[in-house]
């Protein structure tokens, strides 16, 4: 019976990191795991399922960070955009306050 072990994140990782360097057959039978669950990883990895971290992005994962960069790049335009328009919108607003602020203590002067 086989058995079914549970591998972390940086197990994988490390694991996915030594076929690049001996191959997936050998590198599965030096760590003692199936060649299948080796193929898995690499596959994953390849797919941006599985992040080896800084310096390691696929042609595939690279893309999409750049799709990201282009998609941050967007709402942060967007949220300059919305930071002009409340800074204006508050300006407004504080002036419209001293005016009624003034205008109430003329009006309070007058009555008296």
């Amino acid at each position: 019976m086989a058995e079914n072990r549970q591998y972390d994140h940086e197990y994988k990782v490390q694991a996915v990191k030594l076929p690049k360097e001996i191959g997936q057959a050998k590198a599965a039978k030096e760590l003692g795991i199936p060649k299948n669950t080796m193929y898995g990883w690499m596959r994953a990895n390849r797919l941006g399922n599985l992040d080896l971290g800084a310096g390691s992005q696929t042609p595939q994962s690279a893309m999409t960070l750049n799709e990201e960069l282009i998609r941050l790049r967007q709402q942060v335009k967007e949220q300059d955009k919305e930071i002009r328009r409340l800074k204006k919108e508050n300006d407004f607003l504080e002036k419209a306050s001293a005016f009624f602020a003034a205008s109430r203590l003329k009006s309070a002067k007058t009555k008296e």
